[in-house]
């Protein structure tokens, strides 16, 4: 398995899975734009599209930061071209980019649902509305939305109805483009975490504790095996991360703890 040479868009990849994604990338020497809004140091976030480009060329890739906002449409085609002009086409996007906030409903403002619903829902479709024309020139396409299996039990909505329905609006896009574009050979694909993933975003959440967690490489690991996979005989699922390592005979995932030997891990949102 190699993406040497691919080229790459990666939406919100300044830190967390989907900095971890790209460099996993990067090793086998992939061309990979980061386009995320970070190009200012955050008060509380590390992580700008620039430190993420030079971990990335660090990690023997080719690095194009671009700040895009993908709630505004005339940045993300700007940002696509930017990328397709330099890279000369594209192979691969990932949908990273997204909003959470996790409260009920009499405590979710509509600023917030917007923000959720623009960056999750709407964002996801254009940037993949803008990518999919040149996806169709590549040899083995691929895109990769960082979104859960649709679990339609109540239990999934009660404490955060205006998250769910974001998250499952990211799948939902999934599904629909899977089956639109299957014909045309572009592999659509979901992935989600088994357990609880640390990063920087997940230590800001009071109470919570991280030494339950994995470590951001299982979601870089599983998506370099799935965006290796023919596109024309993979497309329409949702990987869970463990499910896919177990596939290319990766069992042992304990490198992936935060603490090792931890067996107890939190388990993520919408799994059963």
């Amino acid at each position: 398995m190699s993406l040497a040479g691919k080229r790459i868009f990666i939406t919100g990849g300044s830190r967390g899975i989907g900095l971890e994604i790209a460099k996993r990338a990067a090793r086998d020497g992939a061309m990979i734009a980061i386009a995320a809004k970070t190009s200012e140091p955050h008060p509380l976030l590390p992580g700008t599209i620039f430190t993420a480009a030079k971990e990335i060329e660090d990690a023997g890739g080719k690095a194009l930061p671009i700040q895009c906002d993908i709630r505004d449409e005339a940045q993300i085609e700007a940002s696509i071209a930017h990328a397709v002009a330099q890279f000369g086409g594209l192979d691969i996007l990932v949908n990273n980019a997204s909003a959470i906030n996790l409260t009920p409903t009499l405590q979710t403002p509509a600023k917030r649902y917007d923000l959720m619903f623009d960056i999750n829902v709407r964002g996801t479709y254009l940037v993949s509305q803008a990518a999919i024309p040149h996806l169709k020139e590549s040899a083995n396409p691929h895109i990769l939305t960082l979104s859960p299996p649709i679990n339609l039990q109540g239990k999934w909505f009660k404490r955060h109805v205006a998250y769910t329905m974001s998250k499952y609006g990211m799948s939902m896009t999934v599904l629909g483009l899977a089956e639109e574009f299957k014909r045309e050979g572009i592999a659509v694909n979901a992935l989600w975490p088994r357990t609880v993933i640390d990063t920087a975003a997940l230590q800001m959440i009071p109470g919570m504790d991280t030494n339950f967690c994995r470590k951001p490489e299982i979601m870089g690991d599983a998506a370099y095996a799935i965006l290796n996979r023919p596109s024309k005989e993979c497309t329409g699922n949702f990987f869970i991360d463990d499910e896919v390592l177990a596939e290319e005979g990766i069992t042992d995932l304990d490198q992936y703890a935060v603490v090792p030997g931890t067996t107890d891990f939190l388990k993520d949102l919408y799994l059963d």
